[in-house]
């Protein structure tokens, strides 16, 4: 029988790096299953976190970041865990903040985000990445009705009615972040934001970069645009709980 909680890790191109993350995290002594989903890198990111002791599903080819999210919660939810936790692969989050996570569920929480604005000084970004997550912010702020500060940060934990929220095939592939939050709220789930200490990546690419932050504000915007009217299929709801039952 598995534990009660599962740590996914999404990575891509994440060797060098993900081995340390996943040591650092069973250093801990939480009892956290950790499962690792390499997004079809082609360098060592499997080896090196199956070395270090992840449970590790792979994806044959790169399909984003948001679908080896999915594979993960779909992974945790099939095997019966009863809450989730995620982060990243890259050394920027602090592996010792995931008690703080797990307070926040412990403390009756669906998500919990863990924020990098409300204890300390945050590491350094660009000028569009701080525009851009302000502008987020203020947003998920207005439609969640609670001050939301870091809603990109991928430093989370959900609980069992969270989970079964996301594995569904509406999930976006590619940037799951302030409309998924928003989502969330509308479903009727309770957020909480923590702070949490980040750190500058230690390696590897943003895939907030360069044009793709451009691409990013564009899909976002539109996306929380078109949430008032989206409705999710009956169809594909009873298909995803077949599937994952």
């Amino acid at each position: 029988m598995p534990h009660s909680t599962a740590l996914i890790i999404p990575a891509y191109r994440e060797a060098g790096r993900v081995g340390d993350v996943v040591r650092a995290v069973r250093a801990l002594g939480l009892g956290l299953d950790v499962v690792v989903v390499d997004d079809g890198s082609p360098d060592d990111t499997a080896q090196e976190a199956r070395t270090a002791g992840a449970t590790v599903v792979s994806h044959p080819y790169n399909l984003g970041y948001g679908a080896a999210l999915h594979t993960g919660y779909c992974h945790a939810f099939r095997n019966g865990y009863q809450r989730v936790l995620q982060m990243d692969a890259d050394g920027q989050h602090d592996a010792s903040m995931l008690e703080r996570l797990l307070a926040g569920l412990d403390r009756g929480a669906d998500v919990v985000l863990g924020s990098r604005y409300l204890e300390g000084e945050p590491p350094p970004s660009s000028l569009a990445r701080r525009v851009g997550t302000r502008l987020f912010a203020w947003i998920a702020t207005r439609w969640i009705g609670a001050r939301i500060t870091d809603p990109t940060s991928g430093f989370q934990g959900l609980s069992r009615r969270a989970l079964e929220s996301v594995c569904d095939d509406g999930f976006p592939e590619d940037y799951p972040d302030t409309d998924v939050l928003v989502e969330h709220h509308r479903r009727g789930l309770r957020l909480l934001e923590v702070p949490v200490r980040m750190h500058a990546r230690k390696g590897g690419l943003s895939m907030h970069r360069g044009a793709r932050i451009a691409y990013y504000g564009y899909k976002m915007f539109l996306t929380l645009m078109l949430l008032p009217i989206r409705r999710r299929s009956p169809l594909r709801q009873a298909d995803t709980v077949a599937r994952w039952s």
